[in-house]
């Protein structure tokens, strides 16, 4: 046995406790296996994979502690952009707000990066109550804000070359002369899972991945960024893309009802707010209706049309399209299998004409040609497939066969030059440091969770006229692209249509047409024309009135 001190200023507690460790260590002896047992468990533990318990498990295993919640970090810098020849200076901050219960129990931590316009060189003061701020983010489910932030609004932007096609490395991130910074300060911000957001550790990412958890979620860190930034007086606005719009039109009724925050305007780009518009299920006839003039002008755009067609003005010949698609081919549609053979033989042919597919693919899909089955079915005999997101573009698959292509090209073109350049952005100019992935579009978000409309579509386009019913100062300004097969313009138009029987709700919707696809912006023309349209549509909502722009 070891011996413990015996000097005379020793602690009397402390060597009835070196006595007792002595006598513990005898035991160890004494007890076959006792001191190798803990040696084991110290040193070398088994992996958690091999310590399976039975019915009635161990109780006694270890249990890791639950990490503490990140801390919120804010990296706030100052620059300054030439937009329409005039120089804003601005201040950024890029950083985290955590989430929390009302008794302080943290739930979430989001990331943000805001900017706001700095004064002047004469120095003087905004006042809140005038300058606007708008919350920006894009949709997926599963994206983060990347596409708006350095695409659209923020004060720098992925240069993608002058028509958006896939540029050479190095990427270049340049300054964008067509922000919306000159005219309202901007808060992107990525929901849980994307991005830098998370759950913090103790809580589920699951518990957010859902169409109000996370309308819930955002619209707290709203509520939260507007609170900390002093900007309660503020016309505020929300600006989303694609999903982005879904979560917008049911956020500016949550914010409403929750939190009595009113908005002063919608910016939609490329907008799905009823999703019966873009589902093509068994009996659902209605997408390849409102699908065709989006189809007409990918053919249009890929020289598959006869000489006649293709001289013809993009817009002049939908014209043309949509009198049909809503006409005789939508009462085609109706008349399922009695629909008469003359009848079905005639529409397959002006189907051909518009579509450039052949009469007798669209004889053997009954008239119905689905999406994916057009993207690889439009060029399919010079071995390329057309995009989704913008069907501009063309991308090549393994072989020619197949009933869809293998990748979306329009997405594949972007997501190399917008990741690198984001990461790189944050880093070095932003100064914020992370070591989590950036999640610019994730999977990590599924299975996605549609509470209340589970077993029929999801429609909120009934979340925002209640919003526009209840503030008459509510605004919308909705972004479309022509060659968009994602969320197709006149699957739009046709929402928007039914958006409110009542008078007054269609002048305060103002529409934007663009030659682009989903993400417009991408394409320098189409950038130039959205900010014109955006600076309009600033100027009408505080004037009361809202111009259509097709």
């Amino acid at each position: 046995m070891s011996r413990c001190p015996k000097t005379a200023g020793w602690i009397p507690a402390l060597r009835i406790a070196c006595r007792v460790g002595a006598l513990l260590s005898v035991l160890v002896t004494l007890v076959p296996g006792l001191g190798a047992q803990q040696h084991v468990s110290r040193e070398r533990p088994e992996p958690q994979a091999h310590s399976q318990a039975g019915p009635q498990g161990d109780s006694q295993a270890e249990t890791k502690p639950t990490p503490p919640p990140p801390e919120e970090v804010l990296s706030v810098t100052e620059h300054a952009v030439e937009i329409d020849g005039v120089r804003v200076p601005y201040r950024t901050t890029a950083g985290n707000l955590l989430l929390k219960e009302e008794d302080g129990t943290p739930r979430a931590s989001l990331f943000f990066v805001a900017y706001e316009r700095l004064p002047g060189p004469s120095g003087e003061e905004w006042d809140p109550a005038q300058r606007p701020v708008t919350f920006a983010f894009n949709g997926g489910p599963g994206s983060s804000s990347v596409w708006l932030h350095l695409g659209l609004l923020g004060p720098r932007r992925v240069d993608m070359g002058s028509e958006g096609f896939s540029p050479p490395s190095p990427y270049r991130l340049v300054d964008n002369a067509h922000s919306l910074l000159d005219r309202t300060d901007l808060v992107f911000i990525d929901p849980v899972t994307t991005g830098f957001s998370r759950a913090v550790p103790g809580q589920d990412d699951k518990d957010y991945h859902g169409l109000r958890e996370d309308i819930e979620s955002v619209g707290e860190l709203i509520r939260l960024w507007t609170t900390r930034f002093e900007r309660w007086a503020s016309p505020k606005l929300l600006a989303g893309e694609s999903y982005g719009t879904t979560r917008a039109a049911g956020l500016a009724h949550y914010l409403q009802q929750r939190h009595g925050m009113y908005l002063e305007g919608l910016i939609l780009v490329s907008s799905i707010l009823d999703f019966q518009t873009a589902r093509f299920d068994v009996g659902n006839d209605l997408p390849y209706v409102l699908f065709l003039p989006t189809y007409a002008a990918t053919a249009h755009f890929h020289g598959r049309l006869s000489p006649e067609l293709q001289s013809r003005p993009l817009r002049d010949f939908l014209d043309e399209v949509e009198t049909f698609a809503r006409g005789d081919y939508a009462a085609g549609l109706m008349q399922g299998n009695g629909l008469p053979a003359a009848e079905r033989d005639r529409l397959a042919a002006r189907l051909a004409t518009y579509t450039g597919l052949s009469e007798e693919f669209l004889r053997n899909v009954h008239l119905r040609p689905q999406i994916f089955r057009f993207v690889k079915e439009l060029r399919r005999d010079e071995g390329k497939t057309v995009g989704r997101l913008d069907s501009r573009f063309t991308g090549v698959d393994r072989d020619r066969a197949g009933e869809s292509f293998e990748y979306d090209p329009s997405y594949a073109a972007i997501q190399g030059p917008y990741t690198a350049l984001l990461n790189d952005y944050l880093r070095r100019e932003l100064r914020y440091e992370s070591d989590l992935p950036y999640e610019i579009l994730t999977g990590r978000v599924r299975p996605w969770s549609y509470g209340e409309f589970e077993n029929r579509y999801v429609n909120v386009a009934e979340d925002l006229r209640q919003a526009m019913a209840r503030n008459p100062r509510l605004r919308v300004f909705v972004a479309n692209g022509y060659y968009d097969l994602a969320t197709p313009y006149f699957a739009t138009e046709h929402t928007f249509d039914h958006l409110s029987h009542e008078p007054g709700f269609a002048e305060r919707v103002a529409m934007g047409y663009y030659e682009a696809g989903h993400m417009m912006y991408i394409r320098e023309a189409s950038l130039a024309k959205l900010k014109r349209d955006l600076v309009s549509f600033l100027a009408g909502s505080s004037e009361g009135s809202a111009e259509p722009q097709r």
